[in-house]
């Protein structure tokens, strides 16, 4: 097999019983790093530390790593300025952050039958919010709800 130290310099091909006496004898570990290669490689390295320094780099590609969520808001048909101007702050503070919005109009009772009012309060929304957000996923019925998904401009 063929032997690399722990900088990476190539000590030659030997046999696995003098590898294994080499490692012993510098107090480190003889891991195979290359099993197809013709004769194989091996590395005379700490294991140990090896494991670490791979765990590290996972725990680093994870912190760099941006989790999108979806926030809701809930709005009705018959939601006054006022309350609809505070919801349309929280959809733009959520785009401003990165996350998705995912606007809902619920309708009670007899409202379903005005559910172009529930559009007409969607497109109004989207008009608000049109500068930093874009439309994910067109309104869409689903039972009693309404909804439409805005994403950050990117």
């Amino acid at each position: 097999m063929r032997v690399i130290d722990s900088e990476g310099k190539q000590l030659g091909i030997f046999s696995i019983n003098e590898a294994l006496k080499m490692a012993e004898e510098m107090n480190l570990d003889l891991v195979e790093v290359a099993p197809q290669a013709v004769p194989p490689v091996c590395k005379l390295m700490d294991y140990g530390k090896y494991k670490y320094q791979i765990s590290k780099k996972i725990q680093e590609a994870k912190k760099k790593q941006t989790i999108i969520e979806i926030k809701e808001v809930k709005l009705r048909p018959s939601t006054e300025d006022h309350d609809f101007q505070f919801k349309v702050n929280h959809i733009r503070r959520f785009l401003s952050e990165g996350n998705k919005a995912k606007v809902t109009v619920i309708f009670r009772g007899r409202e379903i039958v005005h559910t172009d009012l529930g559009k007409n309060l969607i497109e109004r929304v989207y008009q608000e919010v049109k500068d930093i957000g874009i439309i994910e996923q067109m309104p869409k019925m689903e039972g009693r709800t309404l909804t439409i998904i805005i994403a950050p401009k990117t």
